[in-house]
Parts: structure tokens; C-alpha cells; sequence
């Protein structure tokens, strides 16, 4: 089998156009080369790129100025936590008076007037809380609230809580509307996972008080540790349990040292894993805090 010939350097190893390959001096023959698959029309690119980052390079060789990636697509490039979503279809939005694109893995939109968009990890995308909003026709409340607390979430908050307001305005009356300014009252920053944003959704309607969320713990050792969601007041912590333990000896011991220190501070920590159901851990979490004082009536 013959192996095929390298590529010039401006497209080696990378996305790139027909045009411009011919331009360079590639032969036909040599676009259909083992090595190279076909994404899109009129594009190749290196074989195995199935990645969302990779096939939005692949597309942007072909994409006309004004044309952004937007919706699930600019969501997911700028990490935003969305329940079972594959890269393909890509979404593109395109400004009036330009024709939504129509192709194959490709989902055209219009792009709103004022709608504001960025460079990021190499290509043209509608900004995070704009991305955000146009997600409003095709999540549930509930999938809103985890993709917007990660926009303000902990460490690495991509939007702040105006940022967020302002792009609700503009998206105004369009289709989920309602759904995006319900899940904007429950937006909260410090949640570091989808995983806590639905825990805390759960905590919340159970009717138990309202927690903190990865906030700082002063041990007496002289440590400082944080809890997914604290209920300071109570010293109890409710947690995710991590799985890296089982294969990291050294964050197993990590993480034994840390109860025993918030256990001889007097913290009730309540872990959740994948095999504990939620509403057993609401149990368990309702049997700490009445331990502890708390009298609220729980409502499942």
C-alpha cells in the first residue's frame, strides 16, 4: 500500500479548503488520500477528527465572514455542562440579510441584532451568556440553571450575573423565554459541576435551607478545605464522592485526612456516589441537620 505524499506545510496536519490546497499544488488524487476524510463539503481534514473542536476548525475553512458558531455548538466550545450532546449537527448563525447555511451536519440560525460574539479556541462563536440563551428553546429549566451556573461558576466564571440579565433581555420574546428568566432566578455562583447545580436544585425543592456552595472550611489542623454544599450552620457537608481515589493512592490518603479533620471538628459529611440513590442521600441529609437543631418540615 502507498503511502500517500506529504501535504504542504501550511495545511499539514491541519483542516483546510480544496481551493487552497490546489493553490499549494495538490492533486486531486491526493485529496482522496487514505490520510484525509471529508467533513464537509469542500474541506478535508486529517483522518479521526470527530472531536467538536476539530470539526468546527474543519467547518470555519468554509465558513463566510459574519458567520458564527452559536447554540449547543458555541455552548459546548465554551464548556458549558449539557446533558447527552454529540458535536454533530454543528450550529451556525448568520447576520440579516445573509442566508442561513444549508448543508449536511450543519443546523442554520439567524444571529439576533446586538448579539454579542468572540474568538475562542480558534474560531468565531456567539459569547458564553448569549450561547446561553439560545439554549432556552431546547433545555429544560432545570439543564439551564447547571449550563448557567457554570457561566458564574467557581474558579473560572466565564459571565457575570449582569453579563447574564443583559443577554436575557436581548433574546426578549424569543422561544423559551419564559423557561431562561425561570432559570435565571436560580442561577448561583460557586457551583464547580452539573452534577452539584441538579444536587442543589434537589436540596432546594426537598425544602431544606439553603447551602454554600464550594465554600471555604478552616480546619483546626490549619487546613482550609471546601464542601460542595455547606450547611455552616449545622457543620454538615454534602458532597459528590470522587472515584479518582480508587486509582490515586495518594488522594485517597488525601481525602482520609480531610474527614477525619472535619469529623474531629464536629462536621457531619454525607457523600454521594453513583450507586447511592438521591433520595436516600436527602434522607440521610435530613436525619444530619435534625440531629443538629434543624427542625424544618421536609417535603420530599
Amino acid at each position: 500500500m502507498t503511502t500517500p505524499s506529504a501535504l504542504p506545510a501550511p495545511i499539514a496536519g491541519r483542516p483546510f479548503h480544496v481551493r487552497r490546497a490546489a493553490e499549494l499544488g495538490v492533486t486531486r488524487a491526493r485529496l482522496r488520500a487514505r490520510d484525509l476524510e471529508v467533513p464537509f463539503r469542500a474541506v478535508r481534514a486529517p483522518a479521526g477528527t470527530e472531536t467538536l473542536e476539530g470539526l468546527c476548525r474543519a467547518y470555519a475553512e468554509r465558513m463566510p465572514p459574519g458567520h458564527v458558531f452559536s447554540h449547543a455548538t458555541a455552548a459546548q466550545l465554551w464548556g458549558l455542562p449539557l446533558p447527552g450532546r454529540e458535536p454533530l449537527p454543528l450550529h451556525v448563525a448568520v447576520p440579516a440579510p445573509h442566508r442561513e447555511p444549508r448543508m449536511r451536519d450543519v443546523v442554520g440560525h439567524r444571529l439576533g441584532a446586538g448579539i454579542p460574539t468572540a474568538r475562542h479556541r480558534g474560531v468565531r462563536l456567539v459569547a458564553p451568556a448569549d450561547a446561553w440563551c439560545q439554549l432556552a428553546a431546547s433545555l429544560s429549566t432545570d439543564d439551564l440553571v447547571a449550563a448557567g451556573d457554570r457561566l458564574v461558576g467557581w474558579r473560572r466564571p466565564l459571565a457575570t450575573p449582569e453579563e447574564l440579565r443583559a443577554a436575557v433581555r436581548r433574546h426578549g420574546s424569543r422561544r423559551g423565554a419564559v423557561r431562561l428568566r425561570d432559570a435565571l432566578a436560580e442561577v448561583r455562583a460557586g457551583s464547580a459541576s452539573r452534577r452539584e447545580s441538579l444536587l442543589r436544585l434537589r436540596v432546594g425543592r426537598a425544602g431544606f435551607p439553603d447551602p454554600e456552595l464550594n465554600a471555604p472550611i478552616e480546619l483546626a489542623s490549619g487546613w482550609t478545605t471546601h464542601g460542595d454544599l455547606v450547611f455552616r450552620a449545622y457543620r454538615v457537608l454534602l458532597e459528590y464522592d470522587g472515584e479518582q481515589h480508587r486509582t490515586d493512592d495518594r488522594q485517597f490518603h488525601r481525602d482520609v485526612e480531610r474527614l477525619n479533620d472535619l469529623a474531629a471538628d464536629g462536621w457531619i459529611v454525607i457523600r454521594i456516589g453513583r450507586m447511592l440513590p438521591p433520595q436516600r442521600a436527602l434522607a440521610q441529609l435530613e436525619r444530619a441537620l435534625r440531629s443538629r437543631g434543624w427542625s424544618h418540615a421536609h417535603h420530599p
